[in-house]
């Protein structure tokens, strides 16, 4: 049986550019697809969240304007029920050990951009995976949590590798507009990282030896397909 962490952001709040607060957390449709994909194939999952705190769901994400159904926010909605005792109780992030985890897994939402991307437990914890040839599979906003990974010299331990991301344009048009704090695929292009970019709003997977990306809420079934035949092979 693989076993696979997935690291949540337990943040429910970002300060925008203009320094209000815009409520957030993680994105429902990413972390639902992602678990249910990897249950359903024998899966071991663990959640794990900076101190161990129960994460909130974007409310964007539970919306029928944004989902684009009633009837999709419902499924999304139901199986967030089943799985609420395990995110009730995350384990904390500085508590988790990577002997037996097979794979880390990131989804996002913009949450990691307020404590993943500078979190130091995440940060080692992403150092070692990546050391050990663990998989490594952030997606939309979840390589921010990447940010954190620095190489002993101080340099972005990701510096070079080839991923994908939440694209600026995909930010600017149906993320949070000209206000968003920061951009997270130019944050990562400015430190290093090779960021490729597909058509906005589609499924778009990177793999990069034992790292794998995707761009947005629509990677996220394709992020975890190859997540899944990463560890089958």
């Amino acid at each position: 049986m693989s076993r696979i962490l997935m690291v949540v952001s337990a943040a429910d709040s970002i300060e925008l550019a203009d320094g209000t607060s815009h409520p957030t957390g993680f994105w429902a449709e990413e972390l639902v697809v992602a678990h249910r994909a990897f249950t359903a194939a024998g899966a071991q999952v663990t959640l794990t969240t900076p101190g161990g705190v129960t994460p909130t769901v974007d409310p964007g994400s539970l919306d029928p304007a944004t989902v684009g159904s009633a009837a999709k926010v419902q499924e999304l909605a139901a199986y967030l029920a089943t799985i609420q005792p395990e995110l009730d109780h995350p384990v904390p992030l500085a508590e988790v050990s990577l002997e037996g985890v097979d794979a880390v897994v990131l989804p996002g939402g913009h949450g990691p951009m307020v404590d993943l991307a500078h979190d130091p437990d995440l940060g080692a914890l992403l150092v070692a995976a990546d050391a050990a040839g663990t998989i490594v599979a952030p997606f939309c906003h979840g390589p921010a949590g990447l940010l954190s990974a620095h190489a002993a010299d101080g340099s972005f331990a990701f510096a070079g590798r080839r991923l994908t991301v939440f694209t600026d344009a995909e930010e600017l048009s149906g993320g949070l507009g000209t206000n968003t704090p920061w951009l997270v695929a130019t944050t990562l292009a400015e430190r290093g990282a090779l960021v490729e970019a597909g058509e906005p709003w589609t499924s778009h997977v990177v793999r990069d030896g034992n790292l794998i990306s995707g761009q947005n809420p629509q990677s996220s079934a394709d992020v975890a397909t190859a997540v899944l035949a990463a560890l089958a092979a």
